[in-house]
């Protein structure tokens, strides 16, 4: 069965209850992504680590590649906001992952959660300490950034989710609304986040593992191998539609697909070319984009 829940431009994105995309394994990842891990070897590799499901099984992946690739890579990890990472919380985390080898670096934020607490969408300054603190680190520590590697954890269910966020508030929301697509920060930032792999005109390369995995499968694995994620919700969430959003595919059992996401975002969102990533610069990918 399916549902048509949007048709724009003559094309129409499908959502099925049925399984589109076949159960996670690493050998089905390693195969999509065989030929940028065969390059990891040589470069200085850093996964951004948040504790949450898509970033943990990004880890266990990570570590399964490490060793049949003959890779090392570094796992950092933003403490914000505060009142989700507990003492107790990234304690579990870090014994957990220490036994598995893994040391994750934790990078302490220095304003508090009154910095955001305030704010008309706490998210938006939340981002902004999150890029700041990135574009930091990777200035002090990417050495030769051809050389560079990010590792961001974006899953399907986000990308399907600014779709949706971009037809109810650029599309619908306005209709006499006279300034393009194209010019929508917001849609600038999630736009860029269909893409699995962003080689940047520097030489240095932003990867999403998990861009082509359904959020639950992630979560049903992750629940499998007993991996320690944060129990504490971000009081904020509700700022975020995709949070909203993923209730609602989860209550429904939906499933997607990658390939009709991106053809859709493509045809009927105007989805920016991957060549109008790749040629920013990096202090204003970092800073405004990322």
């Amino acid at each position: 069965m399916q549902w048509l829940i949007h048709h724009i431009n003559n094309e129409t994105l499908i959502l099925t209850a049925e399984n589109m995309n076949s159960k996670i394994s690493y050998t089905h990842w390693k195969s999509e992504y065989e030929s940028i891990l065969e390059e990891f070897p040589q470069k200085k590799v850093f996964l951004l680590f948040s504790g949450g499901k898509d970033s943990s099984l990004a880890m266990d992946l990570l570590l399964r590649a490490e060793e049949e690739f003959g890779f090392c890579f570094e796992s950092h990890a933003a403490a914000y906001p505060v009142h989700r990472y507990t003492e107790a919380e990234r304690e579990k985390i870090i014994s957990y992952w220490h036994k598995r080898g893994v040391n994750i670096t934790w990078h302490e934020l220095k304003e508090t959660d009154a910095y955001i607490n305030n704010a008309p969408n706490p998210c938006l300054p939340c981002q902004n300490l999150r890029r700041k603190t990135l574009k930091t680190l990777v200035s002090e520590s990417a050495g030769d950034l051809k050389n560079f590697v990010i590792i961001a954890n974006y899953s399907l269910w986000d990308i399907v989710s600014y779709s949706m966020e971009h037809i109810l508030t650029d599309i619908f929301s306005d209709i006499e609304r006279k300034e393009g697509v194209e010019e929508d920060g917001r849609f600038i930032q999630t736009a860029q986040r269909f893409y699995p792999v962003l080689k940047m005109k520097e030489g240095y390369t932003v990867f999403r593992p998990l861009i082509k995995y359904n959020s639950n499968d992630i979560a049903e694995l992750i629940s499998q191998k007993g991996i320690p994620i944060l129990s504490i919700p971000c009081k904020y969430s509700d700022y975020r539609p995709k949070r909203i959003l993923e209730k609602y595919y989860n209550k429904m059992g939906l499933r997607f697909d990658y390939d009709r996401v991106f053809e859709f975002a493509k045809k009927s969102l105007n989805l920016p070319d991957i060549s109008s990533y790749s040629s920013i610069n990096k202090d204003e990918y970092l800073r405004k984009v990322f």
